[in-house]
C-alpha cells in the first residue's frame, strides 16, 4: 500500500493506493471520514484514450477530486482505477475548500511520479508532510 497524509488547515487528509490485480483502488479521506464520490478511469488500448466517469452521493461535492484523481492515475498506470473521495470539514470556506484541492492534485501526482519511477506497492506506507 502507498499512503500520503498531509495537513491541510484545520484537517488531515490521506491518500491510500492498494493494488488490486493489475488495477488500483485509491481513497482520499480527510476530517469526518465518508465516501462522498466514486469514480472509476479506464485507459483503452485501442484509441490510447482515458475516460471516466463518477457517481456523487446526494449533498456531496467531492465528485471533482474523485473524477479527476481516477482519469489522471489511469493515464499513467494504463490501468483502470477506482477512486473513492470523502472529505467534510464543517464551515469550511472557499479558501480552504481550494486548498484541500490543490493539496489533494499534489498528492495524486506524487504517486503517479512513484508509480513512474517503477516502484512496486508492496509495504509501502509513505508519510509526506
Amino acid at each position: 500500500m502507498f499512503q500520503i497524509k498531509r495537513k491541510v488547515g484545520k484537517i488531515k487528509i490521506v491518500l491510500e493506493v492498494k493494488k488490486v490485480g493489475e488495477d488500483y483502488l485509491l481513497t482520499l479521506t480527510g476530517g469526518e471520514e465518508h465516501v462522498g464520490a466514486v469514480a472509476v478511469g479506464l485507459f483503452d488500448e485501442k484509441s490510447q484514450r482515458t475516460s471516466s466517469s463518477v457517481i456523487t452521493m446526494p449533498g456531496h461535492r467531492e465528485e471533482y477530486l474523485a473524477l479527476d484523481g481516477a482519469r489522471k492515475v489511469s493515464k499513467a498506470t494504463r490501468r483502470t482505477s477506482v477512486f473513492v473521495a470523502g472529505i467534510h470539514q464543517d464551515n469550511i470556506s472557499s479558501e480552504e475548500i481550494r486548498d484541500i484541492v490543490s493539496t489533494a492534485g499534489e498528492m495524486v501526482e506524487s504517486f503517479i511520479a512513484f508509480y513512474e519511477k517503477g516502484n512496486e506497492l508492496e509495504g509501502q506506507d509513505k508519510d509526506l508532510k
